[in-house]
């Protein structure tokens, strides 16, 4: 559970972009103000459209801030102090607006100006509809404020405002907000050099993939993506340039981290490819070993006569393709083999066949709870030999994990 006092004496700014999202911004401020973190207000022309300054500011317990040209503070050109003031700034709802003026550098309101005058942390918790979120645009601009160093923080999934609509787009909740700030302000701000894989690039793939058979069938498996999303966080924490493909999951982009969302086994490889180089990946997901040769384009009716015969077909191997590639191939190749018997044996025939570096093997019998639970038990394999890890939670088997991976780099 999150400290009480866990921001007492910290200054945070909060920016408030343009959405229907913006009333959620209320609640962030006032979980911030219970942490005992001073809190300043800025909003866009558009947030003023959906909450009042006057309820901002009452809330943070200071006027909000909201024009550029405002004679009470320009005097002393106070979108500079409000830049330098805050040990960090969240924008929360960070509209694709928004975003796009953080991008390129724009600087025409107070929210835009300040953010571009801010040497301090930034973490941002994208708010839009499904398909402005993955329109090319604001995936380059997402690309972008990642490789300046901005942090983030969702964007969720589920139902949007617009009847209808649902899909990725939804802003992060105020308590994953409030807690992804805490370990911000523990963190270099933007540019800095410092931490163990600060430089690197990681690619790090999660989570299962849907292989369709229909429209509404798939092949899948029961792969939660948690490990996966853990050690593109502990990555991220190190000082790492993080992209992360992950299948269909129930989780929230881990902040600061670039994330390709992808259904199918073949999607998989293709965002891994468009992702390299890097100096290292890790591949944690659970791909489908196989999938139909040919998906119907419709639902595939129960007719009389028997079951439908389904003709199946391999999958790429992600792992081996990116083992034995011959340019571009990242330093270091980590494997994930979940195993339900001989678990070494298996894993260490897996290390020779896929020509990977290292393997991190675990048992996913239903007994473990291991595949969808919070816990794991893994051993690392090498061809130095074999480490067996005690039962850590997957978050502590992330850092490990980094840990050693910073070290192997360290020598190379």
């Amino acid at each position: 559970m999150s400290d009480p006092t866990s921001l007492q004496g910290r200054r945070i700014l909060v920016v408030i972009g343009g959405g229907i999202a913006a009333y959620k911004s209320l609640d962030v401020i006032r979980r911030l103000k219970e942490r005992g973190a001073a809190v300043r207000v800025v909003m866009t022309a558009a947030a003023q459209e959906f909450i009042t300054p006057l309820a901002a500011g009452a809330i943070a317990g200071e006027r909000a801030h909201t024009d550029l040209f405002d004679a009470r503070t320009e005097f002393d050109i106070g979108h500079i102090r409000l830049a330098r003031d805050a040990h960090a700034v969240v924008v929360a709802p960070a509209t694709a607006d928004l975003m796009a003026k953080m991008a390129g550098g724009h600087a025409d309101d107070l929210a835009s100006t300040v953010l571009l005058a801010t040497d301090r942390p930034v973490l941002i918790a994208p708010a839009m509809n499904p398909r402005m979120w993955n329109h090319a645009a604001t995936r380059r601009n997402l690309a972008q404020l990642i490789a300046d160093g901005v942090q983030f923080v969702g964007p969720n999934a589920g139902e949007m405002a617009e009847a209808g609509e649902a899909g990725i787009g939804r802003m992060a909740e105020p308590s994953e907000i409030v807690a992804a700030i805490e370990p911000l302000l523990r963190r270099p701000a933007a540019g800095a050099t410092s931490g163990t894989l600060a430089g690197r690039r990681v690619l790090v793939t999660a989570g299962p993939t849907h292989e369709p058979i229909d429209p509404v069938r798939y092949i899948a498996n029961r792969s939660s993506g948690k490990q996966g999303f853990a050690i593109a966080r502990a990555a991220a924490a190190a000082g790492a340039e993080v992209t992360l493909v992950t299948g269909p999951v129930a989780l929230a982009d881990p902040p600061g981290v670039m994330t390709r969302r992808v259904e199918s086994a073949p999607e998989m490889l293709a965002a891994v490819e468009g992702a390299l180089p890097a100096d290292v990946a890790v591949f944690a997901a659970a791909v489908a070993d196989w999938r139909v040769e040919k998906a119907s384009k419709a639902k595939i009716k129960k007719e009389p006569g028997g079951v439908p015969k389904l003709a199946f077909v391999e999958n790429p191997d992600i792992l081996a393709t990116i083992a034995h590639r011959k340019t571009q191939r990242p330093r270091l190749v980590v494997g994930f083999a979940a195993e339900t018997e001989n678990v070494i044996a298996h894993a260490r025939d897996k290390l020779e066949r896929k020509g990977c570096d290292w393997i991190v093997a675990n048992d996913v019998s239903p007994a473990t709870g291991i595949m969808g639970g919070d816990r794991n038990t893994v051993h690392l394999i090498t061809r130095a030999g074999v480490e067996s890890w005690p039962d850590r939670a997957k978050d502590d088997v992330a850092e490990m994990l980094v840990a050693r991976i910073a070290a192997a780099l360290g020598g190379k």
